[in-house]
């Protein structure tokens, strides 16, 4: 049985997306010109669409606090649909340029990947972390101190939105580490608008909270990407 995210994938454009990016195959990062439709929200549990300039105020603002932190509280890499992939490999299957071949277990050979952080190809699966748009520490800090550890585990392992978990190069997601937008942003000049879109499409769905800092410096990124919009969907 495919995934969601696997699902949507082969079937049409992602379900979660940044509108300002193109739904081309082998490209799923890529920015583009956005739909000219005009954005809509919805607040029924459905996707909302908005520019990402207005998102921004859709943030519940709020100080943050890491106490009681630890990574092993957020359960990584399930199998829940007990295909034989867990979280890893079912994004690397619905992010490949070019698919890996896919044996015994779910082992993956070969392929490749697109990483839109360092605008580079990789060739080898080992050399791709699965990065959190929002990493763990920050969910953290931002509300998923106060969810039960089966809420915390569904965050961990979302595969119903393409935006939440990325294939990226180790070296941009080891420098990125814990750090928020404020804090770190890719270095590909071309991923700006796009990883903002993400991380706020990410925030937006799990409810997270943002911090002042955090707030003013998406404000200053979004006034440079006038173009772009979100979509998202609430976390069920």
């Amino acid at each position: 049985m495919l995934s969601a995210r696997r699902l949507s994938t082969a079937l049409a454009c992602p379900l979660l997306m940044l509108s300002a990016a193109a739904c081309t195959p082998g490209t799923p990062h890529q920015d583009a010109k956005p739909p000219s439709a005009k954005p809509s929200a919805s607040s029924d549990g459905k996707d909302s669409t908005l520019r990402l300039s207005d998102t921004i105020g859709r943030l519940k603002a709020a100080h943050e606090s890491r106490s009681g932190y630890e990574r092993d509280k957020f359960r990584l890499w399930t199998d829940e649909d007990h295909d034989g992939c867990d979280t890893r490999k079912e994004v690397l299957l619905a992010e490949a340029v070019k698919k890996p071949r896919q044996g015994k277990g779910c082992k993956l050979t070969g392929g490749s990947w697109r990483s839109y952080y360092d605008d580079k190809t990789v060739t080898d699966a080992r050399k791709l972390d699965i990065d959190h748009l929002v990493p763990l520490a920050e969910a953290w800090d931002s509300g998923a101190s106060k969810w039960t550890a089966q809420r915390r585990e569904q965050y961990a392992n979302d595969l119903g939105a393409e935006r939440s978990l990325v294939a990226v190069s180790l070296g941009p997601n080891r420098t990125k580490g814990d750090k928020d937008p404020a804090e770190w942003m890719p270095t590909a000049k071309d991923a700006t608008c796009t990883y903002v879109a993400d991380w706020v499409s990410a925030k937006l769905r799990w409810k997270l909270t943002v911090d002042p800092t955090e707030a003013r410096a998406l404000r200053t990124i979004a006034a440079g990407c006038p173009d772009a919009t979100v979509t998202f969907k609430p976390a069920p």
